[in-house]
C-alpha cells in the first residue's frame, strides 16, 4: 500500500501583531494588529510587559489549551518590525512558519479578514521588515481590513487615513472583529491555520456592519 502522508500542521507559537508603540497612534487603524494581542492577552489572561531583549511588549502563556503560547507588540515602530521578531523566535529557537502575524490591510473592507499561510507584503512596511528578517515569506498572516480613504487615493490621503482613529460606528464593528479574531487564533491552534483559513475566511466574508 502506498503510505498517504498527511500535511504538516502549521500551528502558532508566537502570535505578533504589528502597529507604532507612541501614545499617539493609539487606537488608529495602523494600529489594529496592536488591538488584536491586547485583545487576546484578555481573553487567554496573559500579561504583557517590556522585554528589551525583543523591543517588544512581550507575555506568555497557555492561551486556550495547554500548549504555550507566546504574544508579541513591537516596540520598534512598523518599519522594523521584523528585527523584534526575529529576536524572539531566534531566542526561543522558533521556525518562522510558527508565527502568525496579525495586521491592517487597505485592501480589503473594512471588518473583512483574510488568514493566509504565506505571501508577499502588499505594500505593508511592518511585513517588508517581517519578510527581510525572516528571509522568507512562509509564515501564516491575518489581515484585518480597514478600508480605503473615501477621498482620491493619494500618498497624503493614505498616511492620514491610517494614521487617523475609528469613527464610534467603526470602532463598535471593530470590537465584535477582534473578538472573532481570538475565535479564529484560537481555532488555528487548535486545528492548524489551514483548518482555520477554510471557517474563518467564509466567516469573515459575511460579516456585516454593526448597527
Amino acid at each position: 500500500m502506498t503510505e498517504v502522508i498527511s500535511p504538516k500542521l502549521v500551528i502558532p507559537q508566537l502570535i505578533v501583531g504589528l502597529g507604532n508603540p507612541e501614545p499617539k497612534y493609539d487606537q488608529t487603524r495602523h494600529n489594529i494588529g496592536f488591538a488584536a494581542i491586547d485583545t487576546l492577552a484578555r481573553s487567554w489572561q496573559i500579561s504583557l510587559s517590556e522585554n528589551r531583549k525583543f523591543q517588544s511588549m512581550f507575555g506568555e502563556g497557555l492561551g486556550s489549551r495547554t500548549n504555550k503560547i507566546r504574544l508579541l507588540k513591537p516596540l520598534t515602530y512598523m518599519n522594523r518590525s521584523g528585527q523584534a521578531i526575529r529576536a524572539a523566535i531566534d531566542w526561543y529557537k522558533l521556525p518562522p512558519e510558527s508565527v502568525l502575524v496579525i495586521y491592517d490591510d487597505m485592501d480589503l473592507p473594512l471588518g473583512k479578514m483574510r488568514l493566509r499561510l504565506s505571501g508577499s507584503a502588499g505594500g505593508h512596511n511592518g511585513m517588508k521588515s517581517t519578510i527581510s528578517h525572516l528571509s522568507t515569506q512562509n509564515f501564516p498572516r491575518l489581515r484585518i481590513g480597514i478600508g480605503k480613504p473615501q477621498t482620491a487615493t493619494t500618498d497624503d490621503s493614505t498616511v492620514s487615513h491610517v494614521l487617523g482613529r475609528f469613527s464610534a460606528a467603526e470602532t463598535k464593528l471593530m470590537s465584535e472583529v477582534l473578538q472573532l479574531v481570538v475565535e479564529c487564533v484560537e481555532l488555528s491552534i487548535k486545528q492548524g491555520v489551514e483548518k482555520a483559513m477554510n471557517s474563518c475566511n467564509s466567516r469573515f466574508q459575511s460579516l456585516k456592519e454593526s448597527n
